[in-house]
């Protein structure tokens, strides 16, 4: 299949979205809405499948795939250009290959819904801004996929417009995210202004020259990768930006698991792989973005522990899973990192999309308490979601296991040995404990929703239909008696693919994944032995082992022949913390499960008591540390009280001004207005004081 097809992977969603938009404009269209959005995610999954071996092997100028000149002022240049490297083939995979099974699960879900087809017109938008991020070649076209996903985020989280909830986490998901996308601008003029170009390519290059040289990294090197990351942070929900996701669930099931699942949120994940060069310029961008996704990862955990709500426990998994990312990366392993955005959109999409088929079969019910033993009415849903829990929480030999286990082994290796970082040693621990967290609340939701006693509360939800839903079934318990499993097109048959993903996709995959970033700019640089970096800088270089897993960071050596014998042992010492590490992460995976069977299934009574007896504990985490409590006390309160204060202002002073200005000619005009009467006589003692005053002034001045 020829190359130049790749070029038409966004353009195909765009146009899906048009045709929706048509869809809209009678009732009697809608339901074709959905067929053309899965066409139009699942075509481009063709062709990236049909190019892959051309485009995998393209190097050099080969790799840019240029459409049209887009922006030519002066010196400055942005091509509507694609960037086409392995890291790009594996983004798209994830995007278009999720996005299909999503969407065609939401031809289910979403059936005999009012905005039926508005909803596929903005999941069809969405994948056209995500397939531009991942493609650009510039930083301004990623940019405007960035805010893309960002604008389609807001339209799908509000998709329920006419329920406050919805409205107000849709705008809190965009405020925040402005904050993080202020800075990535930032960081993009500075870019610019640094290396004068946006080209991604080049300035990965050029940064990757400067990192091998060992070139003394300038201010500006030492301040893009922050403002970067800021955005990044923003993006994929890190702290102090996480809090909009959660309250994200708003929206359907089908946006949480593709916005906020599988790909939106793993932008920033990408970002940071991608300008990787650049970030290790600076000597303290990576231990802070190791550092931001350790701690974010067991900050969401424990918040997960007490939370009842079925989406949010998902949710805040979510956030500690993209921390696990971000310590990846920031530990210099871009392949673990990658590899678990990788496994992690086949689990967490299948996870939040089984929830989705508890919360359809009762009408909307989400609370924990008001549910159990439903694996005799929904068994298939039952065991797709047991696979979803095992790849969460890292049990032995699922995806997630290799991917996590990548991460951590690799964070430990730069933590351990004769020139190890204290830092990632202690977040190595951090992620072993988040491990076992994970592990225990994702059984205890599954261990409390179908197994022990059958008992289960119906929602108030009684479905999206309306009156010109032509009857259609959309499938809620309240149509039938109760809760009822999914019927298998459109809906399991998705989820049982991923579930196949969620399982093998580390097994079979981890080696593909390897090469692939192996032949991308997400590929840590080495660096040169002789480099001449600041005295406070951390010289780092990339040890080359028998196996590519165990690749990671060590210090440079100082002569060829030591670096020779160095990297035989510190490759034996990679390898045998990966071994280890691997017995360790499944011990806690196990130990974790157990506990949840034994607290959440069979022995819930003693579970009760002892949150009785930490009540203190059990409400902090219900109330997620009060942070947003907190920012709203400390950020918006304070904000409304400036923007009432400014208000005042305006009406009293501003608008006071330019209201006195205005009244004053009035005033004028009523002084003057007894002279215009129309009466001769008036007017002729008018003429008559003018001319002596004129003759006053004429007689003053001439004497």
């Amino acid at each position: 299949m020829p190359i130049e097809l790749i070029k038409l992977v966004p353009w195909i969603p765009l146009l899906g979205a048009v045709l929706c938009s048509i869809c809209c404009m009678k009732p009697a269209w809608r339901k074709a809405a959905g067929p053309i959005s899965v066409l139009s995610i699942f075509i481009p999954f063709l062709i990236t499948c049909g190019v892959y071996n051309t485009a995998k092997n393209l190097t050099g100028a080969e790799q840019v795939q240029t459409v049209y000149q887009w922006i030519a002022v002066g010196s400055f240049e942005a091509k509507m250009a694609y960037f086409v490297d392995p890291l790009t083939l594996v983004m798209l995979f994830v995007v278009t290959g999720i996005g299909s099974l999503i969407a065609t699960y939401a031809m289910g879900y979403m059936k005999g819904d009012r905005g039926y087809a508005r909803f596929f017109m903005g999941v069809s938008l969405f994948i056209f801004a995500m397939t531009t991020l991942v493609m650009a070649d510039n930083l301004v076209l990623l940019y405007l996929g960035w805010e893309g996903v960002g604008l389609c985020s807001y339209l799908l989280i509000g998709y329920y417009y006419d329920k406050p909830f919805a409205v107000a986490a849709a705008k809190k998901a965009f405020i925040v995210n402005r904050i993080g996308d202020l800075g990535f601008a930032l960081g993009i003029f500075l870019t610019y202004m640094t290396y004068d170009t946006v080209s991604l390519s080049v300035v990965t290059e050029m940064a990757r020259h400067a990192v091998e040289q060992g070139f003394d990294p300038s201010s500006a090197d030492l301040w893009i990768p922050f403002l970067l990351m800021l955005g990044a942070f923003g993006k994929s929900a890190q702290i102090p930006l996480y809090v909009w996701l959660p309250d994200a669930m708003a929206g359907p099931t089908p946006v949480s698991a593709l916005v906020h699942a599988a790909t939106m949120v793993t932008a920033g994940v990408y970002m940071i792989a991608r300008l990787i060069p650049v970030f290790q310029l600076s000597p303290y961008a990576l231990p802070t973005v190791a550092t931001i996704g350790g701690v974010t990862a067991l900050f969401a955990g424990t918040i997960a522990l007490c939370q009842y709500d079925l989406k949010k426990v998902f949710a805040y998994s979510t956030v500690s899973q993209l921390g696990y990312m971000f310590l990846g990366v920031g530990a210099l392993s871009t392949f673990g990192g990658i590899f678990h955005l990788f496994t992690h959109a086949f689990f967490k999409a299948l996870l939040f999309l089984t929830a989705g088929s508890v919360m359809h079969a009762l009408a909307g019910q989400l609370d924990l308490r008001a549910m159990s033993g439903l694996r005799h009415k929904m068994p298939v849903t039952c065991w797709l979601m047991f696979a979803g829990c095992l790849a969460l929480a890292g049990f032995p030999f699922t995806a997630g296991f290799f991917s996590k286990d990548t991460i951590l082994a690799e964070a430990m290796v730069m933590g351990t040995g004769d020139h190890g970082s204290s830092l990632y040693f202690w977040l190595a621990i951090l992620g072993l404990l988040t491990a076992f967290l994970t592990a225990f609340y994702t059984f205890r939701l599954w261990f409390r929703v179908f197994m022990g006693p059958e008992h289960f509360e119906m929602g108030d939800d009684h479905g999206h239909g309306d009156d010109d839903a032509h009857g259609d079934d959309h499938g809620h318990a309240h149509d039938s008696g109760g809760p009822h499993e999914m019927p298998w097109w459109p809906m399991n048959a998705p989820l049982a693919i991923l579930a196949v993903g969620a399982i093998f996709a580390g097994m079979f995959f981890g080696g593909w994944m390897e090469h692939s970033i192996e032949g991308s700019t997400a590929q840590p640089q080495a660096v040169h032995a002789e480099a001449h970096v600041q005295p406070t800088a951390p010289a780092y270089k990339i040890v080359a082992v028998s196996n590519p897993t165990d690749t990671h960071a060590a210090p440079a050596a100082d002569h060829a022949t030591e670096a020779g014998h160095g990297g035989d042992h510190e490759a034996h010492r990679a390898h045998g913390i990966h071994v280890l590490m691997m017995w360790i992460s499944s011990f806690i995976a196990l130990i974790g499960i157990a506990l949840a069977g034994y607290f959440h299934w069979l022995n819930r009574p003693l579970t009760d008591q002892i949150a009785t007896k930490f009540a203190g504990v059990v409400e902090v985490l219900y109330n997620k540390y009060y942070v947003d409590e907190f920012y709203d006390l400390t950020i918006v309160k304070p904000l409304r009280k400036l923007g009432h204060g400014f208000y005042l202002f305006d009406q009293f002073v501003i608008n006071g001004l330019v209201m006195t200005v205005g009244y004053l000619p009035r005033m004028a005009g009523w002084t003057v207005r007894p002279t215009q009467s129309g009466e001769i006589q008036g007017y002729g003692l008018g003429m008559v004081m003018g001319v002596a005053v004129a003759a006053l002034l004429v007689f003053k001045w001439a004497f």
